[in-house]
């Protein structure tokens, strides 16, 4: 690197003894630039369409499409919003501006990494959209409450027991691809885009004991199994046993409908607290019961979260 004509004339000034240190730290210097050369882009990268990462290509999403994968995901400034493979930084930075929510960007590519956080920064973001380098197989995002990607179909079916371990609750969105067996919850198509919505679902399944003091003719257990977020189930009554009428689970709230030992219709509404329930129990023609539900043993692992050879060979032909 030339030295200014200023600094020449100030060098020759000072003793000989000094020179081999000025020349060991103009070196040291030297090699510190050219390894942060290596480590980051030149100010005017800019990602190149089809370009390899470590999984995928790199290809934007568009921008109409980022904005309806935050509606379909309702983020708001509460919400801690990770990106899977983060790109350019597009849908972080855009949960930020949009609504300040708190964002990170995980992505392999450190030059990717690196213009991100430019742009976050550039974007007045930076103390609340970051970028990291990071393996999304081994980095830990439990603490996100939205979840957003553009990966490939077997990399979904890779993280889909990750994504299984989350809240309840927590929304996963995708663009283009889904996630094999497990239904998405909302679809939407913007231009050529296809996206995908999920929530977390709570884990209802097994055997609850149920305790409705308010409530007569109450049921005495709810069984439940679980399939994804699609539960099958009945309630039993005094000498009774009726099967769950439409069940929905939704995150951590179940509902469903159950008709009585009389012939009425209750319905059912609860959350899903790890080994408890509480909620309300309301014929049509009255007003909601309050109950609690706990569970009896264990409860069974969700079904169909670990891809089998079938469901992964499927997502292996998706792009042939």
């Amino acid at each position: 690197m030339p030295i200014p004509a200023r600094s020449r004339r100030a060098l020759f000034c000072l003793p000989f003894i000094a020179l081999p240190l000025m020349a060991q730290t103009q070196t040291q210097t030297q090699t510190q630039a050219q390894a942060q050369a290596q480590t980051q882009p030149a100010p005017g990268y800019e990602p190149r369409r089809g370009q390899p990462g470590k999984d995928v290509i790199w290809i934007a999403t568009p921008d109409a499409a980022v904005d309806r994968m935050l509606q379909m995901a309702e983020l708001r400034p509460a919400d801690r919003l990770v990106d899977l493979g983060s790109g350019d930084g597009k849908i972080p930075i855009a949960a930020g501006r949009a609504q300040g929510a708190r964002a990170t960007g995980l992505e392999f590519n450190p030059e990717l990494v690196e213009l991100s956080n430019r742009r976050a920064a550039q974007a007045g973001l930076a103390g609340r959209v970051d970028f990291r380098k990071a393996d999304i197989f081994t980095t830990d995002f439990s603490d996100a409450t939205v979840v957003t990607m553009y990966l490939l179909p077997e990399l979904n079916l890779r993280l889909r027991p990750i994504l299984f371990r989350m809240a309840p609750g927590t929304r996963v969105v995708s663009h283009s691809f889904n996630m094999g067996d497990w239904m998405p919850d909302e679809t939407a198509t913007v231009g050529t885009a296809s996206l995908y919505l999920w929530r977390i679902p709570a884990n209802a399944s097994g055997t609850w004991r149920v305790s409705a003091p308010g409530l007569a003719d109450a049921p005495r257990q709810f069984r439940f199994s679980q399939r994804f977020q699609a539960v099958e189930g009945a309630a039993t009554f005094d000498g009774l046993q009726a099967d769950a009428v439409r069940p929905l689970l939704s995150g951590d709230t179940l509902s469903f409908g159950v008709r009585d030992a009389g012939g009425a219709l209750l319905q059912v509404q609860a959350r899903v607290d790890g080994g408890r329930m509480r909620g309300t129990l309301a014929h049509s023609d009255g007003p909601g019961q309050a109950f609690e539900a706990v569970r009896v043993g264990e409860a069974t692992p969700i079904g169909g979260v670990d891809a089998g050879a079938q469901e992964i060979g499927r997502a292996l032909k998706v792009l042939d």
